[in-house]
């Protein structure tokens, strides 16, 4: 070879292996890029379930008791003994000067055999751990996942957890029976869940007091983004099995005589403590978009920090609350202007109630900010109260309203409100859809000193979806563990119907057939009205006959075969309706009659829009248009 051959072939390499590591570069660039987006992309909420005072039992309830201004707080629960805790005499030891509050109905009431527990161990576990199984089981039933099909997934269990005073409640010796370690456990709490379920993605119960359920929520999204894992519960949950909260509260003086949280009133004196549990199902927006999942609202942002060394252990540190927010902003990718209203700690303490509002003043400046706070309805859910709050803002973002905040018709004058933007919520407002996107920030303060904050945005606009012209009959199927059940879900979805009665009926049939768990007690509805269906399910579960409902239970399960039947099984107008009111048995016609029309000289799709037999009648042209229609089916 010579010189200039070799210098030539030396210079073809040395392209080669420029052009190799250029494109090495550009690759890994693309790659960091999908890692930074991924790092901050936004996280879809999916779902949500809760258990709240008042008789709250559904994110529905939750709303009403917002919309109409509703205070819950009442009369201490029958499993504490009134005349022996109350005392007007704040100095009594062993007393509590106040004797109301926000609390739980029935949560005695627990189907243990639904989750595979015996009667004995159900009677060792804290309530706390029975409602996070009931509402994570409801919030991924609401999201139209079935339970059972997450089993063996990467799915995390993320919830807020503050204490169990159900061992104090059984302080006992001799009811140690195996059980007890499990029953009250922090860590359980979320175990159980991910036991239950069949979970294997992360499961942590985290305490960092009443930020706990928003700390969380932010670890969840964290998880999320990071690949831990691929779905995610996240919630908390506060029962105050027995009144020693209470008690401790009346020796501090922090709490409200009168049991209510009067958030940023002149009135304000002292929390009023509640009990409640709330869960959220969440995925990375793009997940859910691929999913084709209803989208509830998208976590833009999130951020936790501490208080540090400040005036106290449990003082509120302003600093360090404007600095968490200002963080959670920075994660967003958002700047204070880009918020509407903030859901606030605003736990109605003479102290912490201006110190929160001057951080907000500080952060927010002048610009316009609407502040309010769930706990003047439903009081200090404690460990749950940060998911309480996204769940107020995501349903005030669903009805386009702002809900007024209680007790506070003469705002604090402790609050240099002229000098703010911040306008309190006083009064319900309109949030309208428009050409701002709606965004709403969520604060939650931890007696511990751990700070949270949570910045929400509206969902994206559905995909449009078309709906057939004219309404074909369908089954919509219900079951139940037992016919007790089975009518009392009958009566669940007719409440649910009667209250959201323009839900196309396609939607209700597909999810009651796909998102629902099958029991052995079963009954269907075939229907063409969503309000002849909920009339239907309101007559079963008053346990009447109905001609449109039939009931039954379900045997062992065989092998299915279907059959495809031969001449004689036709029928005028066969297929024609399936034709125009299904796209997947259109798509199949079509795709049979590519195949056949060179053999058989006509469009099967015609013949089956004609529907006269007398088309049909020759032996040659009928298989096929048989073989057509039940390919379809």
């Amino acid at each position: 070879m010579n010189a200039n051959a070799s210098n030539a072939a030396d210079t073809t390499a040395n392209e080669e292996r420029l052009r190799r590591a250029m494109a090495a570069v550009l690759q890994l660039q693309k790659r960091n890029a999908e890692l930074e987006a991924r790092r901050f992309e936004p996280v879809a909420v999916i779902s949500m379930a809760c258990r709240l005072p008042g008789g709250i039992q559904a994110p529905e309830d939750f709303w009403n008791v917002l919309a109409h201004g509703t205070d819950t707080t009442g009369p201490l629960p029958e499993r504490w003994d009134e005349n022996a805790l109350y005392d007007l005499d704040v100095t009594a030891p062993g007393k509590s000067y106040s004797r109301e509050g926000g609390f739980l109905t029935r949560i005695e009431d627990f189907d243990a055999a639904f989750f595979g527990i015996s009667p004995r161990e159900a009677q060792s576990m804290d309530p706390q751990q029975r409602l996070v199984l009931e509402t994570s089981w409801e919030a991924l039933e609401r999201a139209g996942i079935r339970p059972g099909t997450l089993t063996g997934s990467r799915t995390g269990v993320y919830l807020g957890a503050m204490r169990s005073d159900y061992e104090s409640a059984q302080a006992d010796y001799d009811i140690l029976d195996g059980y007890q370690g499990t029953g009250i456990a922090g860590s359980v709490l979320s175990g159980r869940v991910s036991y239950a379920l069949g979970l294997q993605g992360p499961a942590m119960t985290i305490d960092t007091a009443c930020s706990s359920s928003l700390v969380a929520l932010h670890t969840a999204a964290t998880a999320l983004r990071g690949g831990e894992c691929d779905l995610a519960l996240a919630g908390g949950v506060t029962v105050m099995t027995t009144p020693g909260l209470f008690v401790e509260s009346s020796r501090l003086g922090a709490m409200a005589p009168d049991g209510r949280c009067k958030s940023f009133s002149a009135r304000a004196d002292g929390g009023g403590w509640s009990e409640g549990a709330g869960m959220l199902v969440l995925k990375r927006l793009s997940v859910a978009e691929r999913d084709g999942d209803r989208i509830l609202a998208v976590i833009r942002g999130s951020s936790v920090n501490q208080d540090g060394a400040s005036n106290g252990l449990t003082a509120p540190n302003g600093p360090s609350q404007q600095r968490v927010i200002h963080d959670a902003l920075a994660a967003a990718g958002l700047t204070p202007a880009d918020i509407d209203a903030i859901e606030a700690h605003g736990t109605g303490t003479s102290l912490g109630d201006p110190i929160e509002a001057g951080a907000l003043a500080e952060v927010f400046g002048t610009r316009q900010v609407f502040l309010g706070s769930s706990k003047s309805n439903i009081g200090h859910t404690q460990a749950a109260a940060g998911v309480v709050g996204v769940m107020k803002m995501i349903l005030a973002l669903q009805h386009e309203t702002l809900p007024r905040t209680l007790h506070a018709d003469e705002p604090s004058p402790h609050i240099e409100w002229d000098r703010s933007g911040l306008t309190l919520l006083q009064e319900a407002r309109p949030w309208h859809k428009g050409e701002r996107t709606r965004r709403a920030g969520i604060s939650s303060f931890g007696l511990s000193g751990t700070n949270a904050h949570v910045v929400i945005e509206e969902a994206p606009e559905p995909t449009a979806t078309t709906e057939p012209s004219t309404p074909a009959p369908l089954p919509v199927v219900l079951s139940g563990t037992s016919r007790a059940a089975l009518r009392e879900q009958a009566g669940r979805w007719a409440d649910w119907l009667e209250t959201h009665p323009d839900t196309p009926l396609r939607d209700i049939a597909a999810t009651a057939a796909t998102g629902r768990t099958h029991f052995t007690e079963r009954a269907a509805v075939v229907t063409d009205d969503t309000a002849a269906l909920a009339h239907a399910l309101r007559t079963l579960a008053d346990g009447l006959p109905h001609p449109d409902v039939a009931e039954g239970t379900a045997g062992e399960r065989g092998k299915v075969v279907f059959v495809f039947p031969g001449q004689g099984s036709e029928w005028a107008g066969m297929g024609r309706a399936l034709l125009e009111q299904s796209p997947v048995f259109a798509e199949t016609v079509c795709e049979c009659d590519r195949a056949l029309a060179p053999y058989l000289g006509r469009s099967v799709e015609e013949l089956l829009r004609e529907g006269s037999p007398e088309a049909w009648s020759r032996l040659d042209v009928l298989q096929p248009v048989m073989f057509a229609v039940y390919v379809g089916l």
